[in-house]
């Protein structure tokens, strides 16, 4: 196997020591990790070379929470995220319609609750904009749909539908269906839906674009946290297209619905094991995932006291129903991510992973919980204390999306909302991922909030509680060292160190130089991936971006 010398750079390893000149690669792992000279010397007369150039080079991002057939799916939506009128989400609309007026749907992606008068969506003002065919418009955090009343036709919602468990569908005050569906009401009409209209050539495309954006953006591994039937066939397809590789290293937890039958949700856990058994080179089914609660922007989160409107909402597993898959998973060595936003939802989470310890043993299982932005003081040590994982994303920190996340708490509780520092400190492992399409895919931006707490979307908006912000080089280190150990994965990527997977990604600007504020300049020019380059930067785009350095 032939030798490769990369050397002229200054290599990030997350690792001991931080720093390096050069890494030597062989047959797709890192062979040695040091300084010029030692590492010209190791590698041999007979070796390649690369020349980095005195770039930055870290550790391939591993993004360990993301959701990728549907980020390659909002690729491809009408972006919503930046329109914070609804006059300018309406002229989006009716631009989009406009453009393709034979679409037999108009989808969008990324709306804030903030943005809508009175944060009260409703049919009637898609209505005034799109009104021949239907309208779907995921929300910024994915967990509720806004649609027109050609949708709610399609789908079939009137005032006699019933809330389905875990959700609701928005009524106004006559009792009729008002435009908003949330939590499993999306799920289960609207996700549905689109699944049974969409193709595999649709999803091949999703695929694809989820792919070629990670690339580009030196993200070499990711976490799939609610894989499905049809996400599994759509990435099988995608590695036979490449004579049955990828470039890219997926790791999936299987999605499991609360049906309220304990039966049909111990056969999910059954499907969970037997994928789990199955050999892929690039793609494993490591564990399940369920989601216990909703988001604090449209009051579903699960919390131990009221919003500022006085409701709240229940889990939307009850503990007695959780108990038994987590302990099933559990007992079958399969990784358990509990997506828990609201304090309640975390309490719930805990419980049920005591209880499997407490039925199969301490198995070490590095069980996961997903987002946390509101705990209560003592669940941090909670978690630390049972080998918990805080999976946690910092674009969902960012300010320019917090007003609203702060005025549905109404209280001080919004102090200690994505409190980073408190899980490091109680001794739990820290995991960043970006959720995506929840938020931008993009690794760097993402950075720049956890390292500021400042706003990738806006500049305007002061910092959002700077006391929770971490040093630059912890932060990336939580997106690869610790994303790499929260899905067991730590002696195979996420450092570059001897042994390990050569996956790295190199930088045009270099923030611990010139300061964090770069990180939304910067880009990736080159992705590595096992030793082969996946992604570069075209020639005179690489060149703009070093003159720009």
């Amino acid at each position: 196997m032939t030798r490769v010398l990369h050397r002229g750079g200054r290599v990030f390893t997350a690792d001991e020591p931080a720093w390096a000149e050069a890494i030597v690669t062989e047959g797709g792992r890192i062979a040695f990790v040091g300084s010029d000279a030692e590492a010209a010397a190791f590698a041999g007369t007979d070796a390649a070379t690369v020349d980095l150039d005195g770039r930055v080079v870290v550790p391939g991002f591993i993004d360990a929470h993301t959701h990728l057939v549907m980020m390659g799916e909002a690729l491809g939506k009408v972006g919503l995220t930046d329109a914070r009128t609804l006059a300018e989400i309406q002229g989006r609309l009716r631009a989009a319609r406009d453009a393709d007026p034979d679409a037999p749907r108009l989808l969008g992606r990324g709306w804030l609750f903030d943005s809508v008068p009175g944060g009260a969506p409703t049919a009637a003002m898609l209505d005034e904009v799109v009104a021949d065919v239907p309208v779907y418009l995921d929300a910024n955090d994915y967990h509720s749909v806004w649609v027109n009343s050609a949708a709610l036709r399609e789908l079939g919602i009137d005032r006699d539908t019933p809330d389905p468990i875990g959700g609701r569908i928005g009524r106004d005050a006559d009792g009729e269906p008002d435009g908003m569906l949330f939590e499993t009401a999306a799920q289960q009409h609207v996700w549905t839906l689109l699944a049974d209209v969409a193709t595999d050539a649709d999803r091949d495309a999703a695929v694809e674009r989820t792919i070629a954006a990670y690339l580009a953006t030196g993200v070499t591994g990711v976490v799939d946290m609610a894989f499905d039937e049809l996400g599994l066939a759509a990435f099988d397809r995608a590695a036979q297209r490449r004579g049955g590789m990828l470039p890219i290293r997926v790791l999936a937890h299987w999605f499991i619905g609360n049906t309220g039958d304990d039966d049909e949700h111990l056969a999910q856990v059954s499907r969970a094991i037997e994928l789990a058994g199955e050999h892929r080179p690039w793609l494993k089914i490591a564990g399940i995932k369920l989601v216990l609660d909703g988001v604090i922007d449209a009051c579903t989160a699960a919390m131990r006291h009221p919003y500022a409107d006085g409701s709240n909402a229940e889990p939307i597993w009850p503990l007695e129903r959780l108990r038994p898959v987590v302990a099933a998973a559990d007992a079958a060595g399969l990784q358990v991510a509990l997506h828990a936003i609201g304090d309640l939802a975390s309490d719930v989470a805990l419980d049920a992973l005591e209880h499997a310890h407490a039925v199969n043993g301490d198995r070490s299982r590095r069980h996961r919980i997903e987002h946390l932005e509101y705990t209560a003081p003592e669940t941090a040590g909670r978690m630390a204390a049972l080998g918990v994982t805080a999976s946690m994303q910092p674009v969902h920190a960012d300010p320019a999306i917090w007003t609203n996340w702060a005025a549905m708490l109404g209280d001080d509780r919004a102090d200690r909302g994505f409190a980073w520092t408190e899980f490091t400190e109680a001794g739990a492992l820290l995991a960043f991922s970006t959720d995506a399409p929840t938020a931008p895919h993009e690794a760097l931006p993402n950075l720049y909030i956890a390292a500021t707490r400042r706003s990738a979307l806006d500049d305007s908006f002061p910092a959002n509680h700077p006391e929770y912000a971490l040093p630059l080089a912890d932060a990336l280190a939580h997106a690869t060292r610790d994303a790499a150990a929260s899905c067991l994965e730590e002696h195979e990527r996420g450092r570059i160190a001897p042994g390990l997977a050569a996956d790295y990604a190199v930088l045009d600007r270099d923030p611990f130089a010139e300061g964090a504020d770069v990180l939304l300049e910067a880009r990736v020019v080159r992705t590595v991936a096992a030793g082969a380059t996946v992604y570069e930067a075209e020639p005179d785009e690489a060149s703009q971006e070093a003159s720009a350095a």
